[in-house]
């Protein structure tokens, strides 16, 4: 068995050794070893093996410079921590260095020999093999770079619990701890980068972008977590390829077609540099140019894309790169480098060979195959590219600092930095393991591991409680998944005015720790894009809508692609791209471009406006005739036409006229509710008082010229006091509907949007159209009384009794108020006020002309006929006419009744009426002389009938004349009346005087 045991070591260690030579690792002993895993090549050789003969190991190609860089930042890490007299005192820490090149395949290479170490030393065979050169376990392994890599590596190095504390690794699967248990990094998760993408995105306003990611472990998830930031924001995705630097050139010319076809110009990538440099070349050659290219931390600053030749193809990349650290004295360790000096350093002498395009003498590399090897490596340095078949010897005084490459570059420690945080982290671990106290530790019961004889996994536990300062004062520990929170820088590629190399200048910064929102922060003025331009690219489906416009919908497109739609009236959009418009507030509508709201027209029958100054003038006008009026009649009032008209009711009429006029004015201006709810009272009751008066005026006269034979009930009637009460009751009906009206539902002032869409009418709601109808109606129910008495004494002396006017002023009523119906139901707004002042001053005119023009007339134009003879002889024609019907009525039916007896047919009437037929004055005088005559003695009117005609001659004097007087003027009478007609005549003859 122990045989057995040690041909089984043998076995391994010459296993290991034919895969990793000399000069294929980084080693130095110590008391403690950590691994590393590092790409010191971008790849390994395409080869056939067809298994002829044993499969030799693939050779790694194309130097990868930036990789020796992180190399030698884990060794002056480890040489720093050595040389520490406070940090791992007496202990000594080795390494085991080994490289990937950038493939699964030589990274699970290296770490079997991790592996493998710790499984002999776990077998504790020292007893029994003399193993002189025997190498301790690794305890924790630094790397490696790329996620795939490192998902491989943790899935390995987790069966056995070593921990792995990778630089590079970002990919968000490695923070599940049920997979990859011993798994930690100090590089910031993918999740925050390609959240960081989308709002980079977002801020830009790009919507419509094309994707790309390497098809392993690092691209896969960060792409997928970025449609969904992009998807919660909007943000549409034309096209999504996958690419490696193992494709084939027939997948990479369709991935370029697709690129070259697509409108997206903004191409987000997940990719590290040697799966995007074979894609990049191809785009080169088909020289597809205007892309703005948004590059993951893995390629933004890779010197592998990064070439001046690439520039005007890529010269719009803007990245993220990790947050650049400080290691003092790293610049002069890195120019220490030597093939000789670095003894425990296998690399270093590829490394001087690569970097000074030359060959040391013990070297292998030169060959012509070995030469044309080269050529291709990174940053396209003029060594590497030479055109000689043989590389010359190098002479080994060569000075490092007198050649450009990545390895120098120091300026900006972001990787290498990370690789000194990691080997720090673990220092850290073994420092508490070292300087914990028994009882307090971590393990079982309080109990602490051996610093001596420590084991991964006990590094491992400490390692998840790890917490310390670094050297730049800021607090390192490792969260529940593993991951280091941090930041990122933005850079954008410029174009170096003095070597026309590619510089990364930062015009941004992203802040993880910052809330939503305020994460982002970006320096528009410091990026160039395609190198020189200051204008933002634009990378959307559609174009910007325009603020008052929305995006609307096209069928079958992503919701990216879209038209603009105006917003409808009422509703706007003060922003570009809005997705809906906004509707506005109930009292503002949206201005003519749709852009904003502003205060809806408020519109009432103001007094202000054309047309309310024309009513209110109207009004007013009516005021001042009808104040005219009552004034002539105030003046006049003694004198016979004012006495005839029932001056007292006159008076009450003209002041119901004044409410009328007045009540109009109610109708104009702003609606208040004070104001609605007084206007229509005021108007139903003003009107009701006026038709009443006119109804008792009209009523009494009919009254009078009707009765036959007056008694002391007629008398009653006639009374002044009983035609107050009247005027009074029939307005005391309008009073209790409008109170009614006013306690049950009340007018008030309403704000109407409804109507028109842009104009806020302020109205009155009359709280009951019921009531309204009862006031109007009331008042036509009056109107129409009044109407039927004044048809009815339409033939009443037309000096003394308004009758026809009445009936014209009733119809004009009528008319306006039948009209006002349809003109108030079909108008709307301010027009509803309006058509009601119409009506009101309308019917108000009809009233007051009617009634009061003529009068006014004849006492101010024809003071003549305002006389009491010219009032009573036409009272007293008018009483004869009635009694001469009357008279040849009972004529006409005696003949009848003789005719029918057998009587005569020649009677003449009975009556003391003397007829002048075919009889002249024998001495006529001039016209104006018996006007005159007339006027001074009385009157004489001639009444026609079918028979011939009767002359009428009545004589009044004054009261206070004498009894001679009246007797002489009796006798000059040439009638006297001799039956009961006589004494109702003499009545009516003095009724306007009394």
């Amino acid at each position: 068995m122990t045989l057995y045991s040690c041909c089984l070591i043998l076995l391994l260690f010459t296993w290991n050794t034919a895969a990793y030579g000399p000069n294929q690792r980084a080693q130095k002993k110590g008391d403690i070893i950590l691994g590393g895993l590092f790409p010191i090549h971008f790849g390994v050789a395409a080869k056939d093996q067809d298994l002829k003969s044993r499969p030799e190991s693939v050779e790694c190609i194309r130097y990868n410079f930036r990789g020796f860089r992180w190399l030698q930042a884990m060794i002056f890490a480890i040489e720093e921590i050595n040389s520490s007299p406070t940090l791992l005192p007496n202990m000594t820490l080795g390494y085991r260095i080994f490289d990937t090149c950038n493939t699964v395949s030589k990274a699970l290479e290296a770490t079997l020999s991790f592996v493998a170490q710790n499984k002999i030393d776990s077998l504790n065979l020292d007893e029994f093999c003399n193993c002189s050169e025997h190498i301790p376990s690794t305890i924790a392994v630094v790397g490696a770079t790329g996620s795939g890599i490192s998902t491989a590596v943790a899935n390995l190095l987790g069966l056995f619990y070593i921990p792995q504390v990778s630089y590079a690794s970002s990919s968000r699967l490695l923070s599940n701890k049920n997979q990859f248990k011993s798994f930690l990094r100090t590089i910031p998760n993918d999740e925050h980068q390609a959240t960081a993408m989308a709002d980079i995105i977002e801020y830009f306003r790009w919507n419509w972008v094309g994707t790309i990611a390497a098809d392993d472990d690092y691209g896969r998830p960060g792409i997928e977590k970025f449609r969904e930031e992009a998807e919660e924001r909007d943000i549409c995705i034309d096209f999504s390829e996958l690419i490696s630097q193992y494709s084939d050139e027939e997948e990479i010319q369709q991935v370029v077609e697709v690129i070259q076809n697509s409108t997206a110009r903004v191409i987000v990538v997940f990719s590290s540099g040697p799966d995007l440099e074979p894609l990049i070349k191809e785009i080169v050659r088909r020289n597809i140019t205007g892309k703005i290219w948004l590059a993951s931390e893995a390629w933004a600053s890779s010197s592998l894309i990064a070439m001046p030749e690439f520039f005007r193809v890529i010269g719009s990349t803007i990245g993220f790169a990790l947050k650049a650290g400080q290691i003092p004295g790293f610049r002069e360790f890195l120019q220490k480098v030597h093939p000789k000096k670095s003894t425990n350093n296998g690399f270093a002498k590829e490394f001087w060979e690569e970097t000074f395009n030359c060959y040391l003498p013990d070297g292998s590399k030169n060959s012509p195959a070995s030469t044309s090897f080269h050529k291709g490596h990174e940053e396209g340095l003029g060594a590497g590219n030479g055109t000689a078949a043989f590389r010359p010897p190098c002479t080994g005084d060569e000075n490092i600092t007198s050649v450009e490459t990545p390895y120098m570059d120091y300026t900006h420690l972001r990787i290498s930095y990370n690789v000194y945080l990691a080997v720090y982290s673990i220092a850290h671990a073994l420092q508490d393991i070292y300087t914990c106290t028994p009882g307090k530790g971590l393990f079982t019961n309080g109990s602490c591991a051996d610093i001596k004889k420590v084991e991964a996994w006990q590094v491992l536990k400490h390692l998840r409680h790890l917490n310390f300062t670094n050297n730049m004062g800021e607090q390192v520990d490792f969260d529940e998944f593993g991951d280091l929170v941090g930041n990122y820088s933005i850079i954008n590629w410029h174009l170096s005015p003095e070597d026309g190399s590619v510089v990364f200048e930062e015009v941004g910064h992203y802040n993880v720790y910052a809330k939503k929102g305020e994460r982002l922060f970006i320096n528009e003025n410091k990026i160039l894009w395609s190198g020189f331009s200051k204008e933002v690219p634009f990378s959307n489906c559609s174009r910007d809508c325009l603020p008052g416009t929305r995006k609307g919908i096209i069928e079958g497109e992503p919701t990216c692609c879209f038209e603009c739609v105006d917003c409808p009236d009422g509703e706007y959009s003060d922003e570009t791209d809005a997705s809906a418009c906004d509707k506005c507030p109930e009292d503002y509508w949206s201005n003519e471009n749709h852009t904003s709201c502003i205060p809806k027209q408020i519109e009432f029958l103001s007094w202000t406006e054309p047309f309310g100054i024309a009513l209110t003038l109207f009004a007013v006008l009516g005021i001042f005739l009808t104040s005219f009026v009552l004034g002539v009649f105030t003046k006049f009032r003694n004198t016979p036409i004012v006495k005839a008209t029932n001056r007292e009711l006159s008076y009450l009429l003209l002041f119901s006229l004044l409410c009328c006029f007045s009540s109009s004015l109610f109708f104009i201006g702003e609606p208040q509710n004070w104001t609605c709810r007084l206007r229509q009272p005021a108007f139903g009751i003003s009107f009701v008082l006026c038709i009443s008066c006119i109804l008792v005026k009209t009523n009494r006269v009919l009254l009078v010229f009707e009765a036959k034979i007056p008694t002391s009930l007629h008398r009653k009637w006639w009374g002044l006091n009983l035609q107050f009460l009247l005027v009074f009751l029939c307005t005391f009906v309008q009073i209790v509907i409008c109170v009614i009206w006013l306690y049950t539902a009340p007018p008030s002032s309403y704000r109407n949007h409804e109507l028109e869409d842009e104009i806020i009418f302020i109205t009155c709601h009359e709280g009951s159209l019921m009531a309204l109808g009862f006031l109007i109606g009331y008042t036509c129910l009056l109107a129409a009384i009044c109407f039927f008495f004044a048809f009815k004494s339409r033939k009443l002396p037309e000096n003394f009794n308004e009758a026809k006017f009445i009936t014209f002023s009733m119809l004009i009523f009528f008319i306006v108020w039948i009209s006002f119906i349809p003109a108030y139901a079909s108008t709307y707004g301010k027009f509803v006020s309006a058509v009601e002042v119409i009506a009101i001053l309308a019917a108000s005119f009809g009233l007051l002309a009617c009634i009061f023009f003529n009068k006014v007339y004849i006492i101010l134009f024809k003071p003549s006929r305002n006389t009491i003879e010219e009032v009573r002889c036409s009272t007293a024609a008018h009483a004869f006419k009635v009694a001469a019907r009357a008279t040849l009525r009972r004529s006409n039916v005696s003949r009848k009744r003789s005719n029918s007896l057998g009587g005569s047919s020649g009677s003449t009437p009975s009556s003391s009426i003397s007829s002048k037929s075919n009889h002249e004055d024998p001495f006529p005088l001039p016209a104006s002389a018996e006007r005159q005559r007339q006027q001074q003695r009385g009157c004489k009117q001639k009444v026609s009938f079918g028979s011939g005609t009767v002359t009428l001659s009545l004589s009044f004097e004054e009261p206070q004349k004498n009894a001679m007087a009246n007797r002489n003027a009796k006798r000059r009478n040439s009638l006297e009346a001799q039956n009961s007609d006589d004494s109702l005549m003499r009545h009516r003859a003095l009724l306007p005087l009394q």
